[in-house]
This record gives C-alpha cells, structure tokens and sequence, in this order.
C-alpha cells in the first residue's frame, strides 16, 4: 500500500488530500450507520500528526456539517503534523470546531461524555513501540469497553504486516481504505479488528494492473464494503 500510495502521488497526480477526504468522507458516512440508533451524537474523534489523523479531520468537518457534537482530540506534538494535516486542521478552527489536545487529566471525562470513539491516530506508518501518550489513551479507552470505536485504516497500535502487537485499539469496526492489509484480515486480529469494512480512495484498477496486482472492480454499487462471514467484501447500504 506503501507502493500504490507512492504510484498515485508521483504517476497518476492524485493528491494526498484528495485520498484524504475520501477517506474521511466514507469515515464519516460509516459513523451515520453506527449512531443511527444512539440518543445523543457525542463523538470524540482522536486524531494524531499523519495522513491518517487527516482523514479523522476530514471525518470531523463532515460530521459537524451534518449536525454532530463533535470533539476533536489531537496527539503528538503539533510540530510534527504533516502538512496537508494541518490543512485540514486549520479549516477546523477556522470553523469553530472544539479541538483540543491530548490531557490525560481531562480524556477520562471525555470518554465519559461520548457516545462513539474515532480511532484516527495511527495507520499503517506504525514503526517502533508506542509513545506513553499513546499507551496512556489505549489504556483509558480499554477501560471503556462499553464504548464503541471505530478504527481509520488500522485499530492503533496493530502491526498491518502481521506482526504480532502487545497493545492495541480494540476496535468495534475498522474501516481500512483501498486494500485490506495482512495482518487486518488475519483471524488471530479479528477481535481487535471488529467488523471490516473497506473504503474507495479512488485507486485507478490500471494502477493495480501495473503492479501485477489482480483486483476486481470493488466499488461500482457503493463506496464502502463489508466483510461478510465468509471472508468476501459485499456492498454495503448506507442510507439512514
């Protein structure tokens, strides 16, 4: 996936923030499913300094454009925060949204005043141990187990390679973007991982086909699939 992103970037003009908001736009519309259903729309949206903290961004300005209590909870530190992230940070405060950065004193209350959880802090750039900030947030949401969390790309902390992960977002859904990566799809993660779902990014199939890769066209009914029981990818009916 590395790879594909590179080749979308550098050959087919297709820019970081253009994946970025389809990204964040199937996020957001995955989120309606799960709150269809809830008394109030408290969502609390972790987002940290990558590309995949970006898409949780885009995730945020479409949730609060439809009406959603929306709270906003950066990680890292803000000097690291990729560019194009910024972006969408800015256009955030520019429309007054609630953004705030990680408190460990604060975040338990948080927890306590929210009905869904977005897990937008790491994607598949995971590359050595988890920071204690990190650690500290696993913790407090593993404690909450009541809450539902949905997972951008990869639950935090999981080793998409297939490695094995000590500590790790215990995730109610994830929805992973163009491909499934291995260790998502393993069934040693599937507790961890929760129902999959998979979202368009707008990957050309010539791409695919260019890199020897053999993949059917997935989202001609719908942008974002389900893994059924039987391990295959079916369309999935978003309308509330």
């Amino acid at each position: 996936m590395i790879e594909v992103d590179r080749r979308m970037i550098e050959n087919y003009q297709i820019s970081v923030l253009q994946m970025m908001e389809h990204a964040g736009e199937n996020l957001a519309r995955l989120i309606q499913r799960f709150t269809k259903n809830l008394d109030s729309n408290a969502i609390l949206l972790l987002c940290g300094n990558g590309h995949n903290g970006g898409g949780g961004l885009v995730c945020a300005r479409f949730l609060i454009n439809w009406g959603y209590d929306v709270c906003v909870v950066t990680t890292g530190n803000p000097v690291r925060r990729k560019a194009v992230t910024s972006r969408h940070y800015e256009t955030l405060r520019r429309m007054g949204a609630t953004l705030l950065h990680f408190d460990p004193i604060r975040f338990p209350d948080l927890l306590d005043h929210s009905d869904l959880v977005v897990d937008a802090m790491i994607g598949y750039g995971l590359v050595g141990d988890l920071s204690p900030e990190l650690e500290t947030i696993l913790s407090a949401l593993q404690n909450r187990s009541e809450l539902t969390v949905v997972s951008l790309d990869a639950p935090s902390g999981l080793d998409v390679s297939g490695g094995t992960s000590s500590q790790t977002v215990q995730a109610k859904a994830t929805l992973t973007l163009a491909l499934p990566k291995l260790g998502i799809v393993l069934e040693a993660n599937r507790s961890v991982v929760g129902e999959l779902y998979l979202a368009d990014i707008g990957v050309p199939p010539s791409l695919y086909a260019e890199m020897g890769i053999d993949v059917p066209l997935l989202f001609r009914k719908s942008s974002i699939l389900l893994r059924n029981e039987s391990g295959k990818f079916a369309d999935l009916e978003l309308s509330n």
